[in-house]
């Protein structure tokens, strides 16, 4: 009988101690927001009219297109592959327009590919390559050859993913 009194004693202290951390680094209880609330009342139907219109004014006529599969461009320095980068791009078009994404990928990826190499050749892939001022030049030339690729629909490119693998 008194060897289970010390286990109990612990179980009893632990189960208490846990109880009370509980307790203490519980987050607080969640305060009721009215401000997301539907107004009532005659004002509630002006209101609704705002919202709805402000929502078409800033709605995008443009919708997003995510390239299939991601660009691997290779690094090189002397004659040996320095490392890899892989990167994943969006499209941003017209919406009549994706059909004619789908029916010209092949093209628009060469053109995309061929400006990452150039890039790369360039050094813009070294050092801090996701520095805006070096991302804002790959933006622009691969919206560049994009845009000669499905003219106006293009909207802009996106790049969604960037990541350089060293050797």
């Amino acid at each position: 009988m008194i060897k289970l009194i010390i286990p109990l004693t612990l179980a009893a202290i632990g189960t208490g101690s846990g109880i009370a951390a509980a307790i203490f680094l519980a987050p607080p209880a969640e305060e009721t927001n009215t401000a997301n609330v539907a107004p009532c009342g005659p004002d509630a139907v002006q209101h609704t009219a705002k919202r709805k219109e402000h929502e078409r004014n800033t709605g995008s006529d443009y919708e997003f297109v995510k390239l299939n599969n991601q660009f691997v461009v290779p690094i090189v320095h002397g004659e040996r592959v320095k490392s890899l980068v892989v990167v994943s791009l969006a499209l941003e078009i017209a919406p009549e327009s994706k059909d004619l994404v789908f029916a010209k990928e092949p093209k628009l990826r060469g053109v995309f590919l061929q400006s990452m190499f150039d890039h790369a050749n360039l050094g813009g892939f070294d050092g801090n390559f996701t520095g805006s001022n070096q991302l804002n030049i790959l933006r622009q030339d691969l919206y560049q050859d994009g845009r000669a690729v499905l003219g106006p629909a293009l909207k802009s490119v996106l790049i969604v993913e960037i990541a350089r693998q060293d050797a």
